[in-house]
């Protein structure tokens, strides 16, 4: 389980995320790849957060439609069912996520300690975040997709009322000699009550997905990053090369300028 302490406060104002980033600036050190990063996870957690809100909305809604025995009730409740669950396995990821990058962090800011300045050239190796990223996208995108279709869900049931009271309205009228009504109404209020939480629910965690890959794609700078910095083998060995063949020419040379004295 997800370490509490990864939860107990914005990820900018953790100790060791905020040495590390003076550690850098400090250095001349660029943040800007790793603050973009930052800025993602800050980001998905306010999707959360604003879920959470609406997955409140959805029990009030349930036990509004159970109070009144409205034929939605069944639907609504494995669908607020299913969601949080999800919104419970989102919470989970993005708490690991969180925890994982601070650990990251933490230990970036020792091997400073221990090393210097250049043991941050290859920063990006302290942070092994991109697992959990991919599987937020998936989580995510998988949520948005179930709140999709329990508002299609919603809305066709909702129809179906409407149709059914229609007939039994027509049922009444043809008793009484009046017209019969050709259309039903149309999705009212109660319709749209019932789904707000989940189109809400839907764009929250459609939000998470999208911050998860530029997520991924900002750790990818990190390690581009890193790249640059990294020496080249190839280049260190042509260098040597050189030197071996430069000492290899140079050697007459010195050979001719340094006679062997006379016995």
């Amino acid at each position: 389980m997800p370490k509490t302490s990864a939860k107990a406060a914005p990820i900018m104002e953790n100790e060791n995320v905020v040495e590390l980033l003076s550690i850098l600036r400090d250095n001349n050190r660029s943040d800007k790849a790793l603050l973009a990063v930052l800025g993602q996870v800050t980001a998905m957690e306010k999707q959360l957060a604003a879920a959470v809100r609406e997955l409140a909305a959805m029990r009030r809604d349930l036990a509004e439609a159970e109070k009144r025995n409205h034929p939605i009730k069944n639907a609504l409740q494995k669908a607020v069912i299913t969601m949080q669950a999800q919104v419970i396995e989102m919470r989970d990821k993005l708490a690991a996520l969180k925890q994982s990058v601070i650990d990251g962090c933490k230990n970036a800011v020792q091997a400073f300690k221990d090393k210097g300045i250049a043991a941050l050239d290859n920063i990006a190796r302290f942070f092994k975040i991109r697992p959990i990223l991919e599987s937020i996208h998936t989580g995510a995108d998988r949520a948005a997709q179930s709140a999709a279709k329990t508002v299609a869900n919603i809305e066709t049931i909702s129809a179906q009322y409407h149709e059914a009271g229609k007939h039994l309205k027509n049922a009444g009228r043809a008793l009484t000699g009046q017209e019969i009504v050709q259309d039903a109404k149309p999705n009212g209020l109660v319709s749209k009550t019932f789904s707000a939480p989940f189109r809400a629910v839907r764009a929250c965690f459609a939000g998470i997905r999208n911050h998860a890959v530029v997520a991924v794609s900002k750790l990818k700078q990190l390690e581009e990053q890193a790249a640059t910095r990294k020496p080249s083998i190839k280049k260190d060995i042509e260098k040597y090369t050189e030197k071996i063949e430069r000492e290899g020419r140079d050697a007459p040379n010195r050979a001719r300028s340094n006679p062997s004295p006379e016995h």
